[in-house]
């Protein structure tokens, strides 16, 4: 067999080890990463088996005796219990895709939805955004599968048209939502917006639907038991949170210029009560640029109605999102 050293210590290693002797350096480390990636997805949407398929075979790549095979072990053990816990004959008989028995709720919520909403279909004729989606969607199905990729596609695509609908409510010109793998979407103001208000307006309205089409994608999980659904709606409910952050150009950003430093103060406790009910790590950091906000000059002249749609969204998100850490 043919020798390689050991990357940290030099140590000459056989072709077929699986760790250094002198440092513990696994030389799988590359597939192990890969693998792990790969059975965390997995067991984010729902495909346990599959999860459990990928660390048996992470299994392999780790000496008997490492502290990582006995934790892989115990993860395979776990996973093997909820899959025989999962078990239903009725479902174990029924051989139709989670895809096709999510189908019917899916066209459901979208007939309501596009009844209601119909201007939701119209960044869907600009030829920009159309194009920027599909870059987008490709990308994510090349990290993620194309279930998981659609639904973050959808998501954002639904959060943007929000910004859209309250400027087209508002008169203020703007582009049609611009899609960015790695960032996510924009919509380009054509025209400078002065009042903290409307600005808040503006901002807030991206969660709000965010929040909406998140809620819809649990609806259906709800009904259909498809736990891609409940994957993308806690993605969903995260990726608007995050949103919520009050720096740069973030939509918090822009929803706390009309609020006062009290209001801010009060919207620090929702956020330290959501963290205490959800345990969303991610409301350390809404909470603690808010915190920082909370000390500047930049206080608004205060508005009830944005306050309390700010609190809502924080709570309903943070639930949503709290199975993403």
């Amino acid at each position: 067999m043919n020798a390689l050293s050991c990357v940290r210590c030099g140590t000459e290693l056989s072709a077929d080890a699986l760790a250094c002797p002198a440092c513990a350096w696994l030389t799988r480390g590359d597939a192990l990463k890969a693998l792990a990636a790969d059975a965390e997805l997995s067991t984010r949407s729902g495909d346990l088996v599959d999860a459990r398929s990928q660390w048996t075979h992470a299994l392999s790549l780790l000496p008997a005796q490492s502290q990582q095979h006995a934790l892989i072990r115990k993860r395979i053990t776990d996973l093997t219990s909820r899959i025989d816990a999962a078990a239903d004959p009725a479902t174990a008989a029924d051989p139709t895709p989670w895809w096709r028995r999510g189908a019917p709720g899916l066209a459901a919520v979208a007939l309501v939805t596009l009844s209601k909403l119909k201007f939701l279909l119209l960044g869907l004729t600009k030829a920009g955004t159309l194009i920027s989606m599909f870059a987008f969607f490709g990308v994510y199905w090349s990290i993620y599968g194309w279930p998981l990729a659609l639904g973050l596609v959808v998501s954002i695509y639904i959060h943007e048209m929000g910004h859209v609908s309250m400027l087209r409510r508002l008169g203020i010109a703007a582009s049609a939502p611009m899609f960015i793998p790695g960032v996510g979407a924009l919509v380009m103001l054509k025209q400078h917006v002065d009042d903290p208000l409307t600005d808040a307006k503006i901002g807030l309205a991206g969660p709000v639907w965010g929040l909406g089409a998140a809620l819809a994608a649990y609806a259906i999980y709800i009904a259909t038991g498809a736990k891609i659904w409940m994957a993308i709606a806690q993605l969903t409910g995260f990726l608007n949170l995050f949103n919520l952050i009050p720096v740069w150009q973030l939509d918090g950003a822009r929803g706390i210029h009309v609020l006062a430093r009290d209001q801010r103060w009060i919207l620090i406790g929702a956020i330290a009560a959501a963290l205490l009910i959800t345990e969303q790590r991610l409301l350390f950091i809404v909470g603690g640029v808010m915190i920082w906000r909370a000390f500047q000059p930049d206080n608004g002249p205060g508005d009830t109605r944005v306050l309390a749609t700010f609190v809502v969204l924080v709570g309903a998100l943070s639930l949503l999102a709290r199975g993403v850490q």
